[in-house]
């Protein structure tokens, strides 16, 4: 059970808590703009987007609360770890996300950060929040199929 992946591309982190507290209603790649250190640092995988999230400001979209540490190797242009990062994206897909979060009350969570053809790229989710009784049966269905799985192996 091989995952196919699209070469030339690198997974630098995956958003689980995401995938856990959200229902996903539409994907989005967006492009991001990074300082030098900040990709130094995102290159070496050194970077937490578990408890970010992105809002809309004069008509662009920003990355809040996303920790890329310090590079130790950029002296005096170093960067702040926890600015805020402009999201890359077609207008009217910009129109689109600001569109459905104003009218039925979404949210935009990032769910994967990777590298394609060399460039940064984040993929955004707009998503709904799930409630603690969907979290619970997604942890009890999670459970179930790890036990089946375990039944049919043993009985093999």
């Amino acid at each position: 059970m091989n995952k196919k992946t699209t070469p030339g591309l690198k997974i630098i982190t995956i958003n689980r808590k995401a995938s856990f507290n959200y229902f996903f209603k539409e994907m989005f790649e967006a492009g991001i703009v990074l300082k030098g250190s900040e990709i130094k640092s995102v290159r070496s995988g050194k970077i937490n987007i578990a408890d970010s999230y992105a809002v809309d400001k004069d008509g662009e979209i920003f990355l809040i609360n996303s920790h890329i540490p310090i590079y130790k190797q950029a002296s005096y242009s170093n960067h702040n770890p926890y600015s805020e990062r402009k999201l890359l994206l077609n207008k009217r897909e910009i129109n689109k996300i600001i569109g459905r979060i104003h009218e039925d009350g979404l949210t935009i969570v990032p769910t994967k950060m990777y590298f394609k053809k060399g460039k940064a790229k984040l993929e955004i989710a707009v998503a709904k929040g799930k409630k603690q009784f969907d979290k619970r049966l997604t942890k009890k269905t999670r459970d179930w199929n790890r036990e089946k799985a375990r039944y049919i192996r043993k009985s093999s």
